[in-house]
């Protein structure tokens, strides 16, 4: 296989030039991403295939974020989140460092059944009021906050896209999840904790006077609520239980499904036109990930992983440990720049292929239906989910999250550099691949392999 031929230098300059033109912030994101898209467009590296597979790619993270902004948006009316702000103010006691301390709590256990972006986008009006009510500035509490979302996405097999993927893949139920892998995701979510002081010392040590009659506001429209509220419910239930139900209703088709009945109550209720919901809906982050897509989609068309594959077992043999250590490494790094679905879907196909030219399973394995995998495999298929998924923690474009998080910053006045957002994530995503690597060790010794 050519790798260096005419495609793959354009696609890797055009992503090299995009990538640092966010990093030094030397244009707006959203114009560097569609530079970038427009120039491959116009270098003929897109072909009718290409603009299906970026619509497969890409359909399912932008339906589950438009449900998600629509839901959140439709809660605005009621006023919930002067609500829940005042409740969470209170238990802060003006301390920042229950401020911070409090959104593993408000976050986390969300986000271990709901999509992280839907999570940070309800979320957030009440984490941004928090702030604001204790005089911080909230880029760095929105930032952990979206580092939470995706590292909570750990704790089960349905918290994050690229674990299920991954697991579904292999044949892996809820339950075996929760037995060999949870553990894992949990040890990577506290981690971060000790490391809160250090990264948001001036929040952490802030202390501010709240005020003696600080009530509790009622919810308005106490029908409208109400019924908001179900949608809300109804979209979580559906998010759980949806696939197993007799149509099989996916997370993006429950999305849809959500962002209509809360339009429906909105439009029922005659509080405001559906217009108003519409407008405030963040468009722009929606199109920087359509076009992160695309780039994305280019990436793979380089068939660099493919190589890599084609490789893997001539040069390391059957080293399992080595490999997944390397799978850390080289899928986290990937996951900090790249959507994590794309790059695990290749390589997924990269490591079936290896295993099979390994010989450590048949060529039957190759099948999609394959789920009899052997014991002292299963550690490599669970290195690429903490990889895939924290890895996505180091950058702003790593994750979802993490853009629709910005994104909100920004719409309150407070723009975030693709710098500043580093500051805070990659030392965290390096203690948490740290951690994932010696769990993963400790599968290989407690599993028996070599």
């Amino acid at each position: 296989m050519e790798l260096f031929n005419f495609q793959t230098i354009v696609t890797l300059v055009v992503f090299a030039g995009v990538i640092l033109a966010i990093a030094f912030d030397l244009i707006d994101m959203l114009l560097a991403a569609m530079i970038g898209t427009s120039i491959l467009i116009v270098m003929g590296i897109f072909n009718s295939q290409d603009v299906i597979a970026i619509n497969q790619t890409a359909g399912a993270p932008i339906a589950l974020l438009f449900g998600g902004m629509v839901v959140a948006r439709t809660l605005v009316p009621t006023g919930v989140f002067d609500f829940l702000g005042t409740l969470y103010l209170r238990a802060t006691k003006g301390s920042g460092k229950r401020f911070l301390l409090g959104l593993f709590i408000l976050v986390a256990p969300l986000c271990a059944v709901l999509p992280n972006a839907t999570t940070v986008i309800i979320l957030a009006p009440i984490i941004i009021r928090v702030a604001n009510e204790l005089e911080l500035d909230f880029i760095g509490p929105m930032v952990i906050a979206a580092i939470i979302s995706n590292s909570a996405g750990m704790l089960t097999l349905v918290g994050d896209p690229a674990t299920f993927l991954v697991g579904s893949s292999i044949g892996m139920t809820f339950s075996q999840y929760l037995q060999k892998v949870s553990l894992g995701g949990f040890l990577c979510l506290i981690i971060i904790i000790p490391l809160m002081p250090w990264l948001l010392k001036d929040v952490w040590q802030a202390r501010r006077s709240l005020p003696l009659d600080l009530k509790l506001k009622t919810l308005e429209r106490p029908f409208f609520a109400g019924f908001a509220f179900m949608v809300l419910v109804l979209m979580v239930l559906l998010f759980l239980f949806g696939e197993s139900t007799p149509t099989h209703i996916v997370p993006p088709g429950v999305s849809i499904i959500a962002a209509t009945m809360a339009l429906l109550v909105i439009y029922s209720a005659k509080v405001e036109p559906i217009t108003n919901v519409l407008k405030d809906i963040d468009w722009k982050t929606i199109l920087f990930l359509m076009c992160l897509f695309c780039l994305v989609q280019a990436f793979n068309k380089t068939g660099i992983l493919q190589a890599l594959s084609q490789n893997l077992y001539a040069w390391f043999g059957v080293d399992l440990v080595l490999i997944s250590m390397i799978l850390i490494a080289g899928v986290g790094f990937a996951s900090s720049l790249l959507a994590n679905i794309p790059i695990v879907a290749a390589m997924l196909l990269m490591m079936k292929g290896y295993c099979v030219t390994a010989e450590l399973v048949p060529d039957l394995a190759l099948d999609p239906t394959f789920t009899d995998w052997p014991t002292r495999i299963i550690p490599l298929f669970v290195t690429m989910m903490f990889a895939a998924t924290l890895g996505g923690n180091a950058t702003l474009v790593g994750a979802s999250a993490n853009v629709v998080s910005t994104g909100i910053c920004a719409s309150n006045g407070k723009p975030v550099s693709f710098i500043r957002f580093m500051r805070y994530g990659l030392p965290v995503t390096i203690c948490q691949l740290v951690i994932a690597a010696l769990y993963i060790l400790g599968m290989f010794y407690f599993m028996g392999s070599s």
